[in-house]
C-alpha cells in the first residue's frame, strides 16, 4: 500500500464534491440571471410607469386647458400623450388616454382626470406566468378644469355699485356668486356701497386692486371670501334660454297698447287663460295712478315699452303689494318676452309686484304655473336686442323671477328697491346706483354659471 493512498469510498465523495459544487454554481448562475431578468423587466415597467405618469400630466393639464376654452379635451390629451411617448394611433401596442370627472376625494365636480395606459411586453415575467407576458402600465393625473356652480348674477358688461347701493346674493348656503363675463368690463364697488356675494370673479383684469383701494378711501364693504375675489378668469354662462312663445317672430295681430290714460275703474290686460299667450305692440301699467290688474300669462311685448308708471295708493278688489300701493295689482304667474327692440321701464315710485310662474307670491301663496320653460323667468329679452332695462328712483319693486337679457343692460337708480327671490340676474352690463338694494338669490331656474381658469393646474 502507498502511503497518503485515499481509500476508494472517500475519492467517489471527493469526486461527488467537486461535482455538486459544479452543480451549485450552475444553479446560482441560474438563479443570478433569472433576478437579472426579472430586474430587467422590472426596471422596464418602473421606466414606464415614470412616463406614463408625466403623459398623464400632461394630457390631464391640455384636457383642462381645452375644457376651458372650449376645444376637445380628448384630441388634446392625446395629442400631448403622443408628445409623451405614447401614442395612441398605432396599430398594435397603442396607448390609451381615458379623460373623467372625479367622483370623490378633493377635487370633484371641477376637475379633469386623464389615466394614460400602454400594453408593455416582458422577457422573463411570461416564461413564468402566461398572463404576465403582457403588462399594462397606467398613471392619472388631475388638473383643475373648471368650476360650475349656480350665479346670483351673471353680467356680460360693465358691472358697478355705486353710491351707497348694496347688492346681495344668495343660494340657500351654496354659491350665489357674481360673475363678469366680458374680458373688457370695468368691475367698480364705489361711494360706501356693500357688495355680499359667496364669490366675486371677472374675466377682465385690474378692477380687483381698484376696488381695494376703493374700500379704503370711500368706506365701501364687500363681503366675499378672499379667495374667491378673482380676475383674469374665463367666464361663460350656460344658460337654456327659455322658449320663444307661440305666434312668434312675425306677431301678426298685436293689440295696440290699451294703456297709458286713466279710467275710473282697473283696466285689466293679459291672455284669458293662465297658459294662454298675448301680444301687445306696448303696455303702459299705471298711468295717471291708477292700478291696473294684470292676469297671469305669457305677455309678448312687440317693439313698444312695457313702462310702468307709478301707482295708486289704493287696494282694489281684495288685491294687496306691498305698501297696499303698487302700479299693478295681479300679477302673479306672469311672463313677459320683449322682442323687435322693446324696451321695460319703471319709473320713479313705482310699486310693482311680478311673480313668475310657480313661484311664491308674497302672501306665500303660490303663483299658477304657467308652463315648462317660463316658470321662474320674469322677463326675458330677446338676445338679439339691446334696450335697456330701468328701473327708476324710488320704485319699490317685488319681483319673484329671473331676469335675462343677455346682450340688454340693467339699470337701477336712486333708491330703488329690487328683490328677486327666485330667480337670477342675467344682464349684459348691471348698474346700481343711488342707495339702492337689490337682494337676488338662485333656484333651480337660475344661470349655469362655468368659471375656468385660462391656465389650469395640475393639482393631484
Amino acid at each position: 500500500m502507498k502511503k497518503n493512498s485515499v481509500p476508494l469510498g472517500l475519492q467517489s465523495l471527493r469526486d461527488e464534491s467537486g461535482q455538486s459544487m459544479i452543480f451549485v454554481a450552475v444553479f446560482m448562475g441560474l438563479v443570478a440571471l433569472g433576478f437579472m431578468a426579472f430586474a430587467l423587466d422590472a426596471g422596464n415597467l418602473f421606466r414606464y410607469r415614470r412616463m406614463a405618469q408625466s403623459a398623464a400630466n400632461a394630457a390631464a393639464v391640455a384636457a383642462a386647458e381645452a375644457t376651458a376654452t372650449g376645444g376637445s379635451p380628448q384630441t388634446d390629451a392625446n395629442a400631448m400623450a403622443t408628445l409623451n411617448g405614447f401614442n395612441t394611433s398605432l396599430a398594435k401596442n397603442w396607448a390609451t388616454v381615458t379623460l373623467t370627472t372625479p367622483q370623490s376625494g378633493n377635487f370633484t365636480g371641477s376637475y379633469v382626470q386623464a389615466t394614460v395606459s400602454i400594453p408593455v411586453s416582458t422577457m422573463v415575467l411570461g416564461a413564468f406566468l402566461s398572463r404576465m407576458k403582457t403588462v399594462t402600465v397606467s398613471a392619472t393625473a388631475i388638473a383643475g378644469g373648471g368650476i360650475s356652480s349656480k350665479a346670483g348674477v351673471c353680467d356680460n358688461g360693465n358691472f358697478s355699485v355705486s353710491g351707497g347701493s348694496t347688492l346681495m346674493t344668495a343660494n340657500n348656503g351654496t354659491n350665489g356668486g357674481i360673475f363678469d363675463s366680458s374680458s373688457s368690463a370695468t368691475i367698480s364697488v364705489t361711494g360706501g356701497s356693500t357688495l355680499d356675494a359667496q364669490a366675486l370673479l371677472g374675466a377682465s383684469s385690474g378692477w380687483l386692486a381698484n376696488i381695494q383701494n376703493d374700500l379704503v378711501l370711500t368706506g365701501s364693504h364687500i363681503n366675499v371670501p378672499t379667495d374667491d375675489e378673482m380676475q383674469g378668469v374665463a367666464v361663460s354662462c350656460n344658460l337654456p334660454l327659455p322658449p320663444v312663445p307661440a305666434g312668434g317672430p312675425a306677431w301678426v295681430g298685436c293689440n295696440l297698447d290699451p294703456g297709458g290714460s286713466w279710467t275710473a275703474n282697473p283696466q285689466t290686460f293679459g291672455p284669458s287663460s293662465v297658459t294662454g299667450t298675448i301680444c301687445y305692440k306696448g303696455l303702459t301699467v299705471g298711468a295717471g295712478g291708477m292700478s291696473d290688474i294684470l292676469n297671469p300669462g305669457i305677455y309678448v311685448i312687440d317693439g313698444g315699452s312695457l313702462h310702468f308708471e307709478s301707482g295708486s295708493s289704493n287696494a282694489y278688489g281684495g288685491y294687496t303689494c306691498a305698501n297696499s300701493q303698487c302700479s299693478n295689482l295681479g300679477g302673479n304667474g306672469v311672463f313677459f318676452y320683449l322682442t323687435n327692440g322693446a324696451s321695460l321701464t319703471m319709473d320713479g315710485g313705482a310699486n310693482v309686484n311680478l311673480v313668475s310662474g310657480g313661484a311664491n307670491q308674497l302672501n306665500g301663496s303660490t303663483a299658477p304655473s304657467i308652463g315648462l320653460g317660463y316658470n321662474g323667468i320674469l322677463v326675458f329679452e330677446d338676445p338679439a336686442d339691446t334696450a335697456a332695462i330701468t328701473f327708476d328712483g324710488g320704485s319699490n319693486v317685488y319681483l319673484n323671477g329671473g331676469i335675462i337679457a343677455p346682450n340688454a343692460p340693467l339699470n337701477i337708480s336712486g333708491g330703488s328697491s329690487a328683490s328677486l327671490i327666485e330667480g337670477t340676474l342675467n344682464v349684459n352690463g348691471l348698474n346700481i346706483s343711488g342707495g339702492t338694494t337689490v337682494k337676488t338669490v338662485t333656484d333651480t331656474n337660475a344661470s349655469t354659471i362655468s368659471v375656468f381658469n385660462p391656465y389650469p393646474a395640475l393639482v393631484q
